[in-house]
């Protein structure tokens, strides 16, 4: 199954909110009027002065990644999270995703299914048993797909799309990174429009200016 963000909330106008805490700093409220928010976030962010970005906040839910995508996830720390419990959440038909280059090979392919449903069967039978749900977890999988939402500011979501959509980027959370770089292009083009997608490659970069 592929992975689907929704964006669950923003700070309303968020562009404008920067503008005000950045005029706060220079004392030049005077300067406010049409387009002025888009020019002065640009001339921030080209001049490294990103703090202000701090103020302004997105939270999505992401469904149908992998508990491998997840665990590389949440060590960006200025983040906050709130993840799908193995500890509460019976996984004993459990989805899993499964990375392009074992698609692309019929006997890896197979082996990989193999060991997908030896894991099922392994859970089912540890909790026929009265084995908790949170110690027959131990045979899940990195595979396993996992809801999570996750919360940041923009400046911590750049920081995570400069690293996580570059092309050296494990495909998995560079995928859904891409799609909430996209959500936020649209949302703030002034905050994230410096940086590139290429969707033939599925990566992105700043645009160094």
């Amino acid at each position: 199954m592929s992975a689907q963000v929704e964006l669950l909330a923003m700070t309303p106008d968020p562009e404008r909110v920067i503008e005000l805490a950045a005029r706060t700093s220079y004392k030049s409220f005077d300067k406010m009027g049409e387009g002025s928010a888009s020019a002065l976030i640009c001339k921030l962010i080209r001049s490294g002065h990103e703090s202000v970005l701090e103020h302004a906040y997105a939270t999505f839910r992401i469904r149908g990644g992998s508990r491998a995508f997840t665990h590389q996830l949440v060590r960006h720390r200025l983040a906050s999270y709130t993840q799908e419990s193995q500890r509460y959440v019976d996984e004993a038909g459990f989805e899993y995703v499964t990375p392009p280059s074992v698609r692309e090979n019929p006997e890896a392919l197979r082996i990989f299914r193999e060991a997908m449903e030896g894991a099922r069967e392994a859970y089912r039978k540890l909790r026929e048993f009265g084995i908790p749900k949170q110690d027959a977890r131990f045979v899940l999988p990195n595979a396993t797909t996992s809801e999570i939402v996750v919360s940041a500011n923009f400046r911590e979501w750049r920081h995570i799309f400069e690293l996580r959509c570059h092309p050296s980027a494990q495909w998995e959370i560079r995928e859904i990174c891409l799609q909430i770089l996209k959500v936020l292009k649209e949302k703030a083009p002034s905050v994230f429009g410096d940086f590139e997608i290429d969707e033939a490659r599925k990566v992105a970069r700043l645009e160094k200016g």
